[in-house]
């Protein structure tokens, strides 16, 4: 029963080949002939019998196995826009007998590139070598690579794949915040709480000794003046933790452009973050992976104009990410500024935040009331100016 099965499928594999003009011809051969023989027409029926035997000619090209062993490989599957991505394709026939000239086909996202493979004989090797540019921040699939046999009519072509997908993440420009991102993030050490507890690095103040006090904060010089043990107590201190907000929603922007200004600064933000070794929460439609800049950058590549908008930022944050010490809600220019000032305003009291729009060309703008700073952005290379400015008008 298998080896009908398997019979069958390879009587019906040069089907599967058929392109839209093979069918197109074979279905005009047979309904020609089939009229032509039935109304007794030879000029139909010979017309018929031709277009027939030109399909039954373009299978006679796909017949027999075609052994390669292909490699692809890349320069780099980590590059910024802009970049372009240089990569080499080497097939070899691992076959006895010497194959028949074909094509490699390798898909590059929508694209196809057409290679041509010449005959090989056993053992023989062919490369090709080939560039893409990075045009815009985007996750590019190459590959798989695909041997083509086939007709030169374009009837028929047996494909067969020999290779993975391959995933190259195009990064987008990045404007480094050295100095400025100090100020806005705070330091390493972080910051008091109002939490107080009997073991940290801010001293609060002095209470009476109790019975299993740590020995080691007795303060020894006012327990000498009052008489009575006195130890120190502290405030919790927190480290930084940095919560990067992007709003996702298409309507939120004017056009992909200032769709992109707004990812390429929320990336810069929470790069810099990680740089300087600060905790981070990266929320851009959903959750993305913040262990180290290069996977954050790979999953900022994956961002779509598809989610959340800006004024919906505010409960997903709060939720997420409640012991944030710092947010940055980055958006478009079309929802109104003062509906994004009232929608910060419902964060925890006490953490700064700064609501960041982005709008292509637009002059730069700061404006801060307490802890709640809102900002313009026209261009990526202002931002450090844009954030320098958040901190004085703080």
């Amino acid at each position: 029963m298998r080896l009908r099965l398997r019979r069958l499928r390879a009587l019906l594999r040069p089907l599967r080949s058929v392109s839209g003009l093979g069918w197109a011809v074979l279905t005009c051969g047979v309904v020609l002939g089939g009229s032509g023989w039935w109304l007794g027409w030879i000029e139909t029926l010979v017309i018929g019998v031709g277009l027939v035997g030109v399909v039954a000619l373009a299978v006679v090209f796909t017949v027999g196995s075609s052994t390669y062993d292909v490699n692809l490989e890349v320069s780099d599957r980590r590059v910024t826009v802009g970049d372009r991505v240089a990569g080499r394709i080497e097939a070899r026939n691992t076959a006895r007998g010497r194959l028949l000239p074909a094509r490699l086909e390798l898909p590059v996202g929508d694209q196809v590139a057409d290679f041509p493979l010449p005959s090989l004989a056993p053992g023989g090797r062919h490369e090709e070598l080939f560039a893409i540019p990075a045009v815009r921040r985007s996750v590019i699939e190459v590959g798989p690579v695909r041997s083509v046999r086939g007709d030169p009519w374009g009837l028929i072509a047996r494909r067969v794949s020999w290779t993975p997908v391959v995933e190259v993440c195009v990064h987008p420009v990045l404007v480094p915040l050295t100095g400025a991102a100090a100020g806005v993030l705070r330091d390493l050490e972080g910051q008091a709480t109002r939490v107080v507890s009997n073991s940290d690095l801010s001293f609060h103040a002095l209470r009476d000794y109790e019975p299993g006090d740590d020995r080691r904060h007795i303060h020894w010089k006012t327990t000498a003046r009052t008489g009575t043990l006195m130890v120190r107590q502290f405030e919790d201190t927190r480290r930084t933790h940095t919560a990067v907000a992007l709003a996702t929603h298409p309507a939120d922007y004017l056009d992909d452009e200032e769709f992109e200004l707004a990812v390429a600064a929320a990336a810069s933000i929470g790069v810099q973050a990680l740089h300087d070794e600060r905790d981070l929460t990266f929320l851009a439609g959903t959750r993305l992976r913040t262990a180290d800049p290069g996977r954050l950058l790979d999953d900022v590549a994956r961002v779509t104009a598809r989610g959340r908008s800006g004024t919906e930022l505010v409960p997903w944050v709060a939720s997420v990410a409640r012991d944030a010490s710092v947010i940055v809600l980055v958006t478009g220019s079309v929802p109104d500024r003062a509906a994004l000032r009232a929608a910060a305003g419902r964060l925890p009291a006490g953490v700064p935040v700064l609501v960041l729009t982005c709008r292509r060309g637009a002059r730069t703008e700061v404006a801060a009331l307490g802890t709640l700073g809102v900002a313009r952005l026209g261009e990526l290379a202002e931002l450090p100016k844009v954030m320098r400015r958040v901190v004085g008008a703080g």
